[in-house]
């Protein structure tokens, strides 16, 4: 898998390791007392808050090393070398050998398309056949 991949792997487990400890948090910490105005809220029905605690701290350690994990694949990237005259023309290479493949794929979808249009008229004159051939009771 190249960098650029893995990059985006890890940013959608960092987006995915967030979302969840937000949620987990939202729905498992107790409750707290917004104010002395206010009544004593009601306990939490979970259980106890160490447990909670705990939970919390492998979320944040999780979340800490995979964006550790995403630092070192950053420091891992290429240095771009060559000025940007270099790069501007290696884009246009790239690009033109894309357009090139793009262009054979488009042939290699339409012969594909052509011939599964003779394998419907042809699956389709069979099944007429067979039906021809059966006798009517």
């Amino acid at each position: 898998m190249d960098i650029i991949s893995q990059l985006q792997e890890q940013v959608n487990l960092m987006a995915q390791l967030t979302f969840n400890t937000i949620g987990t948090l939202q729905r498992d910490a107790p409750p707290n007392r917004l104010s002395p105005n206010y009544p004593e809220p009601p306990p939490h029905p979970t259980e106890d808050g160490a447990n909670f605690a705990e939970q919390a701290k492998q979320m944040s350690t999780a979340l800490v090393k995979a964006a550790k994990q995403f630092d070192a694949l950053v420091e891992a990237l290429p240095i771009s070398e060559g000025d940007e005259e270099a790069q501007v023309k290696r884009i246009a290479e790239l690009q033109a050998e894309n357009d090139i493949i793009g262009q054979e794929l488009q042939k290699q979808l339409e012969a594909a398309e052509k011939e599964l249009n003779q394998v419907r008229e042809l699956f389709s004159q069979a099944s007429d056949n067979c039906l021809n051939l059966k006798k009517p009771e």
